[in-house]
């Protein structure tokens, strides 16, 4: 039998091609995706393992410390302790933060969470131990990663830096250049002294490294005296574990010791979550190919079956059983699926490649290394080709080794009758009906996230398994306009309604590609629409003042906008952990005074007053019982516990929670900082009043001041992005269900080539023959298109009802009909492009020879 399937594959590798193209473009997807994240991660890794190589313990803040400031706990002592502890050979203290650098027009280059500047010690300026009585054991103050100047020195002095190579390459600055940077507070002015070359994870990542003297970035990263890091070395025969155990006993409260290689993991981990991130959408939509692929080879190996039912039944005829007709047919999927898989392999790897020439030209910051294709794409790429083949291909088999021998042999074998039809409806509309209930009423019960896509898949599978039924409605409906055509017309939606499984398995295909394109436009639609009323209805203010890596503003900026004659009201927006029974486990402090000149917060009740008060949702209050007047005990963060006053209860159109005024909460802070700072200038916003706000902050490149319709733009650009990249994913199903459309009308020519003979001999003409498939592709492409479109707009609609009762109110659909029509438009298009080979191949049959055809 396995023989057999070999030949069959071989004798029928014309009609399998297409098969084998669609698992080809889906394994090569799945494979390329692996491929590309390996070769990211590894390259990362290695930079990350170089970054580290001096270093064996680091101490450093810990990272569950609760909000208390650490940085005072680094000091002078612990260096010189630390340095003395046994196995240790080096102790060194590095100095590092965010650092932005501004280009020659004043931007800020690279990304802000990746731009750093690091204390720079040049050999000979270590400093000796302190009290260590173990010979080799030595404390100094270095400047972080490994590096190595490849033109002029280090900085020495306050107003030197050195710029990393790929920097001054993207920038153009050289030794000499005067520079303009900032850390939080006013821009720094530093003249260039020297270019190295570094193999810190985050240079490789795309961002910048700055080196200033050990002074000067102990005063902007720390505090004169004081380290972010305690570097250790190991002597030798001390391995790093054991140095991290005798560190741990060193550390006070707030300090932990990690080894090298839990800091390489958090920098390749942290470098490679956006890859990451994109891998899993790229294997969730080559998944989804995938599926697509799976009505392909469906529809491929139930006419491959259907042409061949004398075959098989000579076979069950000469003694072979029903398993080994299954096994015969799931053999032949196999061997399809195994070369499909192996060439997936290597066109991935291909792909691989090509995806990162593309992103490195594009401007993408890559780190260097040969393409990793390692264990998982090797093994995925055939296991997904034979796995997706002999599933596909299981009930096609099933189909085969039911046929009675004697029957087909006497060619009276019929397909499925009515009866069967019936029993696939019945199931399809109970799945249908169960799914859009789930669906619909996953806003309303707990865990909708679940119900929803659990009613998701159930109404996609329903739909799938009504699409034979659904077919004669709606291609019915598209009567009327292929009768215009004539008799090709009449032709072409006779024949699309002939086989209901075939014209369904094809149709299918476009059905859930289209679908979630559908749903992505509506979401988008809806989610852009929400923010532009948003911002028009709740932002009152006319600037926002962020730092360019979202971290905290230096403290002053908001005192020093306040003094500003163009600015009529300023609030930050301080959002601190506390605990609020029965509330979320933050409170948001604002300006109180100025507060309604900078949002509208849309009070149901009551208002915003100064004081010991606070206003609260209408959710969190419904579901508190809290009236206005109540008191609310908030816990804050140093412990202390406070009684504040419910003085407004507001419609949660932005964000929820207990809001107060922030001379409730500055004085249990340790340290009072802002994130964010919404000014209300005289006039609104103007080129004069922005450029006072600028010039203000120092035209500093490390904070960015963004009007109304730049926040919207910013909101929106993400998300269209993002959609963007998700249409673009979709483009490989779509491609697939092309294929689909093509492998079927192919094969229906060549079944049907007897009964074109005869039209052709009763006087349709060629012209008429491809017109005929053609029309017969766009009504089988347009039923694909019209349920897909259906089905993506419920299901953003549910999407979105769900995405409300999550607290975001604002909600608003948005049904974009000129897209969806655009979609439907796009189906059509599919079947007139995907009918071109099929029905050239039926105008050019010989009659003669076709008639004789059996």
């Amino acid at each position: 039998m396995i023989r057999t399937a070999w030949r069959n594959a071989l004798a029928h590798k014309a009609r399998l091609a297409m098969t084998m193209l669609a698992v080809l473009l889906g394994t090569a997807f799945v494979s390329g995706t692996l491929v590309f994240t390996g070769t990211l991660s590894g390259a990362y890794t290695r930079s990350s393992e170089k970054s580290f190589t001096d270093l064996d313990v680091q101490l450093r803040s810990a990272t569950n410390a609760g909000g208390h400031d650490t940085r005072r706990l680094l000091d002078e002592l612990l260096l010189r302790r630390a340095a003395a502890l046994p196995g240790a050979q080096r102790a060194t203290g590095t100095v590092s933060g965010f650092a932005a650098l501004a280009d020659r027009h004043g931007k800020l280059v690279g990304q802000g969470w990746k731009t750093r500047g690091v204390g720079y010690s040049s050999p000979g300026h270590g400093r000796p131990a302190h009290g260590s009585g173990a010979p080799g054991n030595g404390a100094s103050v270095d400047g972080g990663p490994g590096f190595s100047m490849v033109e002029g020195r280090g900085p020495v002095a306050a107003g030197e830096v050195a710029l990393d190579v790929k920097t001054a390459e993207r920038t153009g600055y050289r030794v000499g250049d005067s520079v303009r940077l900032s850390v939080s507070g006013p821009v720094l002015v530093g003249k260039v002294t020297g270019l190295f070359r570094t193999d810190d994870g985050n240079v490789a990542a795309g961002g910048t490294l700055t080196l200033f003297d050990t002074a000067t970035a102990q005063r902007l990263f720390a505090a004169p005296g004081h380290y972010n890091q305690i570097d250790l070395t190991a002597a030798p025969g001390t391995t790093p574990e054991r140095l991290k155990r005798e560190a741990a006993k060193l550390v006070p409260h707030g300090v932990e010791a990690v080894t090298a290689a839990e800091l390489t993991d958090e920098q390749a981990d942290e470098n490679t979550t956006s890859f990451r991130q994109l891998a899993q959408v790229l294997l969730g939509c080559a998944g989804i190919a995938l599926f697509v692929g799976v009505f392909l080879i469906v529809n491929t190996f139930t006419m491959l079956i259907d042409r061949r039912t004398r075959e098989l039944a000579l076979l069950r005829a000469v003694g072979a059983t029903r398993g080994q007709v299954v096994r015969a047919v799931l053999a032949e999927a196999g061997l399809v699926g195994l070369v499909a898989g192996a060439a997936g392999l290597a066109c991935g790897v291909g792909v691989a490649a090509v995806v990162r020439a593309v992103l490195s030209a594009a401007g993408a910051n890559l780190p260097d290394g040969p393409l990793v294709v390692g264990a998982a794409p090797v093994a995925a790429a055939p296991a997904l080709g034979v796995g997706v083949t002999v599933l596909a291909a299981w009930a096609p088999a099933r189909r085969a080794a039911k046929i009675p021998p004697v029957a087909a042999l006497s060619a009276v074998h019929a397909p499925p009758g009515a009866r069967s039809l019936a029993v696939r409806n019945t199931v399809g509309a109970v799945l249908a009906a169960i799914g859009a209930v789930l669906a619909a009423a996953a806003s309303a019960i707990p865990g909708g996230r679940i119900a929803l896509g659990l009613g998701a898949v159930l109404l996609m599978v329903g739909v799938l398994v009504l699409t034979p039924l659904l077919s004669r409605p709606v291609i019915a409906a598209a009567g009327p306009a292929l009768r215009r055509f004539g008799t090709a017309g009449r032709l072409a939606g006779q024949n699309a309604v002939r086989d209901p499984r075939r014209t369904a398995a094809t149709a299918s295909a476009l059905t859930i590609g289209l679908a979630l394109v559908a749903c992505l436009s509506v979401i988008g639609a809806s989610a852009n629409r929400t923010v532009k009323e948003l911002a028009a209805s709740n932002w009152r203010a006319d600037y926002q003042i962020t730092m360019a890596n979202d971290g905290p503003l230096t403290a002053g900026t908001e005192a020093a906008l306040r003094r500003l004659g163009e600015v009529t009201a300023t609030s930050p927006r301080r959002e601190v952990p506390a605990q609020v029974k029965g509330a979320e486990p933050t409170v948001v402090g604002f300006r109180a005074s100025d507060i309604d000149r900078l949002l509208d917060m849309h009070f149901a009740e009551g208002s915003f007053a100064p004081g010991n008060t606070a206003v609260v949702d209408r959710k969190t209050a419904d579901s508190n019982g809290w009236k206005l007047g109540d008191t609310i005990q908030v816990t804050w963060p140093d412990g202390f516990r406070s009684s504040l006053k419910l003085t407004g209860i507001y419609v949660n159109r932005l964000d929820g929670g207990v809001k107060t005024d922030i001379s409730v909460m500055d004085p249990h802070l340790n340290r009072v900082t802002d994130n964010q700072i919404m000014v209300k200038t005289e006039g609104g916003p103007s080129e004069r009043a922005e450029a006072a706000l600028r010039r203000t902050l120092g035209d500093s490149p490390a904070i960015k001041v963004e009007n109304k319709d730049e926040v919207v733009g910013g909101i929106t650009g993400t998300v269209g992005l993002v959609l963007n990249v998700l249409y673009g994913m979709l483009v490989l199903a779509v491609v697939i269900a092309v294929l689909g459309v093509v492998n079927t009308l192919a094969m229906s020519v060549h079944e049907r080539a007897r009964e074109i003979g005869l039209l052709r001999a009763v006087g349709l003409d060629r012209a008429e023959v491809r017109r005929m498939i053609r029309l017969e592709a766009v009504a089988i492409s347009l039923l694909g298109g019209v349920l897909g479109v259906l089905l993506g707009a419920f299901l953003g609609w549910a999407l979105g009802e769900l995405v409300a009762s999550l607290g975001f109110d604002s909600w608003t659909l948005v049904l974009p009909w000129g897209r969806l029509v655009l979609v439907v438009g796009a189906a059509a298009l599919v079947g007139v492009t995907a009918a071109v080979w099929p029905a050239r191949r039926a105008a050019r049959l010989d009659i003669l020879a076709a008639i004789r055809t059996e």
